[in-house]
C-alpha cells in the first residue's frame, strides 16, 4: 500500500452517522473546524473570533446552522456533488467522519466528500450571482481558502476540489492545491488562540461587527437593576465615542448634502455618466427612487 494511502488512513476520526442534532452541536464545541478559522482569524465579515468563543465554550448555542441560505445549500449538495461526477468522472462518497489532527485533538476537519483511489476530497458550495467574482480564475473566497487548506493540514492531504453553483444555474468546479505556507502561517495562531481564551475560558478581545454585537446581547440579555462603578479608564473611550458620533453626524450630513446635488442634477433622468462613475437613480416596483454610485474601471 502506498505511504500516502497509509498516512491517510492513519489518521484519528469520530464517527457521525448517527448524531442527533443536539450530539452534533456539542461535538462542535470540542474543536476549531473548517469553518471556524476563518473567523478566528478575522477574514470573517459575518462571524467575529468573540462568537466562536462564546459557541465554544458553550455559552451561546452555534449559530447559522438554519438560515435559509445554508438549508437550500443542504438540499443542493448531493445535486452538486453529482454533477461533478458526471463532469469528472471521480466517484465521491460520504465520509461521515469528524477527522481530527495528529497533534492537536481540537483541531478538527468535516469534509463534505472523499474521492475514491486519490488522495484529495470534494469541497461543495452555493454562491449568489452578486458573489460569482470570488470564483474567478484559481481564486475562490477568503473563508473557504482557510476552510479547505485547514482541512488538508488536519487530514495530511495534497489537494482539494470545489464544486460550486452560482445563482443556481452556472456550475463549476475547480482544484486547489495544499498550502505550507499558509497552513504553517496561520495553525500556531489557531493553537494559540484556543489556548488562551477556549481552554482557560478567557473572553478574548470585542471588536465592533455586528457578529460581537448580536452575541453579547445574548449573553448579557437581561439586567439585575444593579449599578456598578465605571472605571476611570472609560473615560477616554467615552470621549471618542463622543467625538466619533459628531465626527459622523457632520460626515453624513455632508454625504446628503452630495447625494441631493446629485438628485437636483439628475432630476427625471434614470442615469448619469463620465469616464469616471456611473450614477443610477431608478424607480424600483415600489416606486421608490434608489440612488447607486459606481466607479468605472
Amino acid at each position: 500500500m502506498p505511504l500516502k494511502r497509509m498516512m491517510i488512513m492513519s489518521i484519528k476520526f469520530i464517527k457521525t452517522t448517527n448524531l442527533s442534532r443536539e450530539e452534533w452541536l456539542q461535538l462542535r464545541t470540542k474543536g476549531i473546524g473548517g469553518s471556524d478559522v476563518s473567523s478566528i482569524l478575522g477574514h470573517n465579515q459575518w462571524r467575529s473570533p468573540f462568537q466562536v468563543w462564546a459557541e465554544k465554550t458553550g455559552r451561546i448555542e452555534p449559530g447559522g446552522s438554519d438560515n435559509e441560505f445554508i438549508h437550500w445549500g443542504n438540499i443542493m449538495e448531493p445535486i452538486i456533488a453529482n454533477e461533478f461526477q458526471n463532469q469528472t468522472g471521480k466517484k465521491v462518497f460520504r465520509p461521515n467522519k469528524e477527522f481530527i489532527h495528529r497533534d492537536y485533538d481540537f483541531l478538527r476537519a468535516n469534509i463534505d466528500r472523499d474521492i475514491e483511489k486519490e488522495p484529495g476530497f470534494l469541497e461543495i458550495k452555493t454562491a449568489t450571482e452578486y458573489k460569482s467574482s470570488e470564483w474567478v480564475d484559481d481564486e475562490v473566497p477568503a473563508p473557504y481558502l482557510f476552510q479547505v487548506q485547514h482541512y488538508m493540514n488536519v487530514l495530511e492531504r495534497p489537494y482539494v476540489y470545489f464544486a460550486y453553483l452560482i445563482g443556481g444555474h452556472h456550475f463549476e468546479y475547480k482544484r486547489i492545491d495544499r498550502d505550507d505556507e499558509l497552513i504553517n502561517a496561520f495553525t500556531p495562531k489557531l493553537v494559540d488562540w484556543w489556548q488562551t481564551y477556549v481552554v482557560a475560558d478567557k473572553q478574548p478581545p470585542v471588536d465592533g461587527t455586528q457578529s460581537t454585537t448580536d452575541t453579547l446581547k445574548q449573553l448579557y440579555g437581561d439586567d439585575t437593576g444593579e449599578t456598578v462603578a465605571l472605571p476611570g479608564s472609560f473615560n477616554s473611550l467615552l470621549e471618542k465615542r463622543q467625538t466619533l458620533k459628531n465626527y459622523s453626524k457632520e460626515l453624513s450630513s455632508e454625504t446628503a448634502e452630495i447625494d441631493n446635488k446629485i438628485r437636483q442634477f439628475i432630476g427625471n433622468n434614470s442615469e448619469a455618466t463620465n469616464d469616471y462613475y456611473t450614477i443610477t437613480y431608478r424607480t424600483s416596483k415600489k416606486g421608490n427612487r434608489t440612488l447607486r454610485i459606481k466607479e468605472n474601471n
